[in-house]
């Protein structure tokens, strides 16, 4: 074999590094959408400029986005099926416990917040149990609770929203921050970046990248049936996963009241929801719809991808429309990435 021929052969493929390793897809995707905005912005064909300060500030809404995606990769993850399509409405009835008890009942800032996370997993636990214990599909169970999750939420209060002062108060929690030391350089970042998202994004990959549970996690996603036969307890790790799901809710709803200076009965249903974008996200990031496979960083990167492009939407539309088109543009992400895993699976056995 020649020289030539030998650093032909060496040469990595670029179209099969894409399709099979989902991290660098998304940033090629990422830096395609955001020069795309700039060269529109340039051109003149935005309503408004789209430069890193509105970039920056498109940023609040990757905070619920990213950590709801991150549920959903945990309870996909656990394979047989597994969804979840209650977590808007668990954020809608954690929303409204996290009113009475901060905004009504006077109750510490902290305690309030684990109070309302802590409901948020009892929430999760009932799916789980539904799903791992009697035997329900994901899809049924997380259907079932979403009705039910949903009209306690709009009930409990008279379908009034709690907007006591402080409640507003907690408007300040949505609020942009200067970095330290080099944030006179860049814009200022979104607090709840720092506050929310970071430390569920470290404890999810903790969680699955260096604990017992996450690798028992990824192997009943593979094959269930082999990992009973091995010993491991798969019934209770796809329920915990569940249980898990439910506390980011929880932890979601704070992050939404805090954005809403209110805590709104239909804060993660109103529209198409939060629970289909955070679907999308999951699998665009590379999670597997069969489950055992997604990683933190693909769903974290495709956060930054849609949120970007609705941003850029927004801007390329005069009113409501851009709406509309966001609408549009989630339905084709989510029939592209469902492509894509398919593509992938068949022809090179796997994603990430």
């Amino acid at each position: 074999m020649t020289a030539t021929a030998e650093r032909v052969r060496q040469r990595p493929d670029v179209a099969r590094i894409l399709l099979t390793q989902r991290i660098p897809l998304l940033a090629v995707l990422i830096v395609l959408v955001v020069v795309t905005f700039f060269i529109n912005d340039a051109g003149g064909y935005l309503t408004a400029p789209y430069d890193f300060d509105y970039m920056s500030a498109a940023l609040i809404n990757a905070v619920p986005l990213a950590m709801l995606g991150l549920a959903e990769l945990l309870v996909i993850l656990s394979g047989r099926g597994g969804i979840d399509l209650s977590v808007g409405a668990i954020v809608s009835l954690s929303g409204m416990v996290f009113g009475f008890a901060y905004g009504e009942w006077a109750w510490p800032l902290w305690l309030a917040i684990l109070a309302t996370a802590g409901f948020g997993a009892l929430c999760g636990a009932v799916n789980g149990f539904l799903v791992s214990y009697i035997g329900f599909p994901a899809l049924i169970a997380t259907l079932a609770t979403f009705y039910a999750y949903k009209s306690i939420a709009i009930v409990i209060n008279n379908q009034q929203p709690i907007s006591t002062p402080p409640i507003q108060d907690l408007f300040s929690l949505s609020k942009s921050v200067e970095l330290p030391l080099f944030g006179q350089y860049i814009p200022d970042v979104p607090l709840g970046i720092f506050t929310f998202l970071l430390p569920t994004v470290v404890a999810v990959w903790l969680l699955l990248a260096r604990t017992a549970y996450g690798r028992r996690l990824y192997a009943i996603g593979t094959n269930d049936v082999a990992a009973r036969w091995s010993g491991l307890p798969v019934r209770d790790t796809r329920f915990k996963a569940y249980v898990y799901a439910g506390l980011i809710s929880g932890l979601v709803a704070v992050v939404t009241v805090a954005q809403f200076a209110s805590a709104r009965p239909d804060a993660g249903v109103s529209g198409s929801g939060m629970a289909l974008p955070a679907i999308t996200i999951a699998v665009l990031g590379g999670v597997a719809i069969t489950g055992g496979i997604g990683r933190v960083a693909g769903v974290v990167l495709a956060t930054l991808l849609i949120v970007w492009l609705n941003a850029g939407i927004l801007l390329a539309f005069v009113g409501n429309e851009g709406g509309q088109y966001q609408l549009l543009a989630l339905g084709t992400v989510l029939v592209f990435a469902a492509l894509l895993n398919g593509l992938t699976n068949r022809r090179y056995g796997g994603t990430s």
